[in-house]
């Protein structure tokens, strides 16, 4: 019993110490999990998880992404148990509760969560391979329960890379609950919800887009050179997200933070590389996008509810292009016939390949079409009016791509540009030795210089400016005077030194013997448009400008009645100046006296008060400031009735294709409408809704107009701010003209007014006539049709901006002549927004790869995407015949 008792003694004292031994290991080892960096405990919790899925690097990639942690549930103590099987019921919880959060994206708040850099290609690799992977779980997991059995009691593999997984792979036997795996058909679903599916372990990639709160998590944006993918050297930080940016070759790391908006819908985000038309096509048709790196952005969350407008109508707006029909019923039965003509335009958008060849004409690389159409132009029977210089547009528009100068560099950046410029840009030297003694451009070494003088202000522009303001202080520019219209405006410095007074001026001149004047005005960062005073109104809406200037513009306001004053009377606001400088003002020959009394007899019956008259001793110059009357008091009080008063029913604002009218327009009587009162005084009036949009008027996108008004410009202040300055890779240093192509209440274009840019608002003759709007917010625009050409010099824009334009072309005109003209007035390195239906998007997305462009970023939710796009250098080496 002695040796029995001994023994038994014994065997009790191994037994306690192999327990104390195998505790011991368990705690080291569970010490040793919880150090390691490649190591995460099945008990993590999801919102853990996330974080560590953020930080933790892929040192190889080779790792099985499905590779979970699989345990026999025997083995388990009851702590992991416990721990893995709250784990798991975290992720099945939704966003809100800490959970997978429902993939998304919304460019007002500026938010992608998860999103992750996949290259072309590897996309459909790495779901392949989960898939596969996934299919081969189920047989692997008797193995890995034998597995753990043998490493010893609570022994558990080493958690892979991918968190998520990680916790996806802890099982409960006892409860019977299991978060659930990612099979091919998951993934597959995944996919067509809208969700990315990227790469590791072949799971959905949770993605949330909010660019309202600047919060754009886990994107990468992409920088295409040639057939390479890089990427953009600059990292975007919006409200305390940063976007990660890694150089070309390791793999993508995805930041993620916590959602502000946690119940968005599903997006799909991809940033496609340039690759071949033809793969590009097949992807696209096939339905599987590729999810490829994405840049912060997309579209608003607001966009179907709120900036969405409506179907059938356009509220209590009209379009240019009914005003002007309206207009146009007087016209003959032939021009009606033309008109009509011109508008039985097809849809047509079944691109399916494209062979680029370089314009064959006489232009070269400074080719307008409407502007330069020598066939048309050929047939006309007078030229008495300006008639050759005016707009006479192919019927068939262009689809060849204008050459660029030889030897075409980047522009220099403003405010820099506005003294200088490259002279390859603009070839040109004619204007250098004809006006090169009224300092208006001079050519020095490889650079054209302006030294900031004109005709009347041989030592300065801005001297000349103040000038005007002495002579009538109430001009008050920059406050009062906001917006101006310069006629005649040489290369437009005159409007480029009145940034330095907060002014914005629409400078105005035709493209003739005066060589590449526009041009020139625009390739130093200052508006322009070739227009000519001819026998047509100008693109603009009535009662819009605060000033209008010539300046020796050589425009012949006294003859036929007055006709071409009489438009200037049109663009005038009620209380609005007309300055006017030239040598009837100040000479006494025998033409100039004669000019100026018919001046005098004219602005007389116009009811124009002269309220300033000036000599300059500097530049001996004079010039004089009529006012236009502010009411109809001195039209019922004339004696004689020339100018007549227009009729009625004619339409001040009608504008587009319309034949001047020798007539005046009275002065609005009701207090309520339009160009009775003045603007609030600038900067006020950016914000402020017009006085003359009321409750009763249904806006744009169907909210009564006040309210849309106000939604436009809060929307798009934050789509701005938190997406596009600092989620598309955009080096806004670089970006000096822009071009909204297709404005409504003007709310983009007065979220970039701290930005050193001015933006060209268009508004089509198709969309609500809002145009009035922008003017009265102290912004600017022009009325244009997008069927055909713009009347602007290639390469004159850094960014045009599309919302919503090509889906409404569609019914009248194809898209892939609009996408050649883009090309034609973008600048190289020049980038291209647009946003759209999905379908309209995709297609502007193949024929822009077509064109060897880089495609930055796309985005996509439900119909609706979003692309930005940058045009480069390329050029077709075949040149088109004659």
């Amino acid at each position: 019993m002695a040796l029995f008792d001994r023994n038994q003694r014994h065997r009790s004292s191994f037994g306690s110490t192999a327990t104390i031994v195998v505790f011991v290991a368990i705690c080291l080892l569970g010490l040793w999990m919880m150090s390691s960096p490649q190591t995460v405990p099945a008990a993590m919790s999801a919102s853990s998880s996330e974080k560590v899925k953020a930080d933790v690097k892929e040192e190889d990639s080779s790792i099985d992404a499905t590779n979970t942690v699989k345990q026999d549930s025997a083995n388990i103590v009851a702590e992991t148990t416990t721990s893995a099987a709250a784990a798991a019921e975290a992720v099945e919880k939704p966003a809100g509760d800490g959970g997978n959060k429902a993939a998304s994206f919304d460019d007002e708040n500026g938010t992608t969560e998860g999103g992750e850099l996949v290259k072309p290609g590897a996309g459909e690799a790495v779901d392949g391979a989960g898939a596969a992977a996934a299919k081969e779980k189920g047989g692997e997991d008797a193995a890995a329960a034998t597995d753990a059995k043998d490493a010893g009691g609570g022994g558990q593999e080493q958690a892979p890379t991918d968190t998520t997984d990680a916790v996806g792979g802890a099982q409960d036997d006892k409860n019977g609950d299991q978060t659930p795996v990612e099979t091919k058909e998951t993934a597959t679903d995944a996919k067509e919800s809208g969700g990315a599916v990227v790469g590791g372990g072949g799971r959905m990639k949770n993605q949330t887009f909010d660019d309202e709160n600047g919060k754009m998590d886990g994107v990468d944006l992409v920088k295409d050179d040639g057939n390479k993918t890089l990427i953009s050297e600059q990292s975007a930080k919006v409200d305390g997200a940063m976007l990660t940016v890694k150089p070309l070759g390791e793999p993508a790391e995805t930041t993620t933070t916590a959602a502000g908006n946690k119940d968005e819908e599903a997006a799909a985000v991809s940033a496609t590389e340039t690759t071949s038309t033809a793969e590009e096509d097949k992807k696209l048709d096939g339905g599987g996008e590729q999810q490829l790196p994405a840049a912060s952005e997309a579209l608003p969350n607001v966009q179907a509810e709120l900036l969405t407008e409506r179907a059938a109508q356009n509220g209590s707006f009209t379009t240019q292009a009914a005003e002007s029909t309206e207009e146009k019923k007087r016209d003959d039965e032939k021009e009606k016939k033309k008109g009509k003509k011109s508008k039985k335009k097809k849809k047509s958008n079944d691109v399916v390949s494209f062979t680029w060849k370089l314009c064959n004409t006489s232009a070269g690389a400074d080719y307008i079409p409407c502007l330069d159409n020598e066939a048309a132009i050929k047939k006309l029977k007078t030229n008495k009016h300006y008639e050759h210089r005016e707009r006479h547009c192919p019927t068939t528009p262009p689809t060849c791509l204008v050459p660029s100068p030889p030897s075409y560099r980047e522009p220099i950046r403003w405010p820099r540009s506005r003294d200088k410029i490259w002279y390859h840009n603009v070839p040109h030297t004619k204007l250098a030795a004809y006006k090169g003694h009224q300092n208006w451009v001079k050519v020095s070494g490889e650079h054209l210089t302006f030294p900031g003088g004109g005709t009347q202000f041989k030592h300065g522009a801005l001297h000349y400016i103040d000038l005007i303001q002495e002579a009538l202080p109430e001009v008050a520019w920059g406050k009062r005077s906001r917006v101006v219209l310069d006629v005649g405006c040489g290369v437009a410095s005159f409007g480029g030194y009145l940034f330095d007074r907060d002014t914005l001026t629409m400078s105005l001149a035709p493209k003739d013997e005066h060589e590449a004047q526009v041009q020139f005005a625009l390739e130093r960062g200052i508006p322009a448009i070739s227009a000519v005073m001819g026998t047509r109104r100008l693109p603009f809406p009535g009662n819009v400008f605060d000033v209008v200037h010539c300046a020796r513009c050589r425009v012949p306001w006294h003859i036929e009645g007055g006709m071409l004053l009489l438009e200037l009377n049109r663009l005038l606001r009620p209380g609005g100046f007309f300055v006017w400088s030239a040598t009837p003002v100040y000479q006494k020959l025998p033409e100039d006296v004669e000019i100026w009394e018919e001046m005098v007899k004219l602005t007389k019956a116009m009811c124009w008060d002269v309220v300033a008259k000036t000599k300059d001793t500097v530049d001996l110059v004079g010039l004089i400031i009529f006012r236009k009357p502010v009411n109809n008091r001195c039209y019922d009080k004339r004696s004689q009735k020339e100018p007549a008063l227009c009729e009625p029913s004619d339409d001040p604002n009608a504008a587009w294709n319309i034949t001047l009218r020798a007539c005046m327009h009275r002065v609005p009587d009701d207090p309520t409408v339009r160009g009775a009162r003045w603007p609030a005084p600038w900067p006020e009036r950016v914000r402020k809704v017009p006085y003359w949009l009321s409750s009763s008027q249904e806006g744009v996108y169907g909210k009564p107009a006040p309210e849309d008004f106000a939604a436009d410009t809060e929307h798009w202040r934050k789509v701005v701010r938190s997406s596009y300055l600092t989620g598309m890779g955009i080096d806004w240093k670089t970006v000096r003209n822009v071009m909204d192509m297709r404005a409504v209440y003007g709310g983009f274009a007065a979220a970039l007014r701290e930005m050193n840019v001015w933006v060209m608002n268009v508004v089509a003759i198709d969309s609500p006539d809002t145009l009035p709007v922008i003017y009265e917010r102290g912004l600017f625009g022009i009325y244009h049709d997008w069927c055909e050409s713009f009347s602007t010099y290639p390469r004159s824009y850094d960014l045009l901006h599309a919302d919503e334009l090509f889906s409404k072309l569609k019914p009248r005109c194809k898209v892939l002549p609009v996408i050649v003209e883009v090309d034609r007035i973008l600048r190289p390195n020049g980038k291209f927004i647009v946003r759209d239906d999905k379908e309209t998007v995709d297609e502007v997305q193949r024929v822009v790869r077509s064109l060897q462009w880089e495609v930055r970023m796309t985005v996509s939710k439900n119909n609706q995407a979003l692309l930005c796009a940058r045009k480069t250098t390329w050029r077709p080496t075949e040149v088109e015949a004659r």
